[in-house]
């Protein structure tokens, strides 16, 4: 593509690269230039145009951005028309944003020319919620460069995993002290949490804060939900204390205990057989009683839209798992423990 200042004669055809505004004249910039224009400039005095010509081979930016956009965009994913070399991705449903990062980079690495931005990965989104856009910086690109980035693209898929309408089952667990105000509050803020899903609680269930309790309730909860979420009286510690143990004497496994995301730090991720398929459980953090965002819904989230989550998928949540401190609860970050208000 060729871009600079050219004689009026030499620009019919080409396109307007700054906007043109004199007594009536009105050329916007991405305009093309047409001879019936050049009396027009000239009674204005211009000589000189500054234009983008291209040259062959050359992709005009919005069939460039759309092209890509469409070889990014996956399940559950709309393209819309581009405008002014940007074409715009959109969520079909309420779910999960799924796609691998390094495959942006590696588009966004092959030329200036051609940018691709997105929401972060395992973002939650709604219907109609802008997702990414593609941006192609000039007025046009090479095609071998476009066709560089369409290869960067291949594997890569834009995706929204949707929200399904799970059965939750809930067993809260007893000591002296917690308040019954504490577990209806906390079953009103999950309540919550699950709506966007379409998600309901199908069955509840309150026990003492022991092993034997325990691991009966989980038992007879599994036969009737499809995710388990275990709120206990006491913090989970350790992979030998009562949530845990309780799980693996139900004959359930421990997937991961602990997350690099505070609060959220003492989530439990487990799973537990049943009728022929396995069932996710969560032994909560102290933090997932309030309504505030922290580790639990991001990984509640992904179960919601039936997304498998393993250990590694844990352990990669770091950066960015610094979140806001929740005030109320019992061992904040800095200074002397608050009391909690639950």
């Amino acid at each position: 593509m060729r871009f600079g200042p050219v004689a009026l004669a030499d620009s019919v055809g080409a396109i307007v690269a700054h906007a043109v505004r004199h007594d009536g004249l009105v050329l916007k910039k991405g305009d093309l230039v047409r001879a019936d224009h050049l009396p027009l400039l000239e009674a204005a005095g211009i000589r000189e145009i500054v234009v983008a010509s291209l040259d062959a081979g050359d992709v005009g930016e919005d069939p460039a951005a759309l092209r890509l956009a469409q070889a990014v965009a996956g399940a559950h994913v709309r393209v819309e028309d581009p405008f002014t070399g940007r074409s715009n991705l959109f969520a079909g449903c309420a779910g999960v944003l799924t796609f691998d990062a390094s495959a942006i980079d590696a588009i966004n690495e092959v030329d200036e020319t051609i940018t691709v931005a997105s929401l972060p990965a395992f973002r939650t989104v709604v219907e109609g919620e802008m997702i990414a856009t593609v941006k192609i910086i000039p007025f046009a690109v090479a095609g071998a460069t476009l066709e560089r980035a369409l290869h960067a693209a291949q594997g890569l898929a834009l995706t929204v995993a949707p929200f399904k309408p799970l059965r939750i089952g809930v067993v809260s667990t007893l000591l002296p002290g917690l308040k019954p105000s504490t577990i209806a509050k906390t079953l009103r803020v999950l309540e919550t949490r699950l709506a966007p899903a379409g998600a309901r609680i199908a069955a509840e269930e309150r026990v003492n804060h022991d092993a034997s309790a325990l691991t009966a309730a989980i038992k007879a909860m599994a036969a009737r939900c499809d995710l388990l979420i275990v709120y206990g009286a006491s913090a989970i510690t350790d992979r030998r204390d009562v949530i845990p143990a309780s799980l693996e004497a139900a004959d359930g496994r421990i997937v991961h205990f602990g997350m690099p995301v505070d609060p959220g730090n003492l989530l439990l991720v487990g799973a537990l057989a049943c009728e022929g398929r396995e069932i996710p459980v969560l032994g909560a953090p102290g933090c997932a009683r309030s309504p505030k965002e922290n580790g639990f819904d991001w990984v509640l989230h992904r179960l919601l839209a039936g997304l498998p989550v393993t250990a590694a998928d844990i352990k990669r949540l770091g950066v960015g798992g610094l979140l806001m401190e929740i005030v109320s609860r019992g061992q904040p970050r800095t200074g002397e423990p608050s009391t909690p208000d639950e």
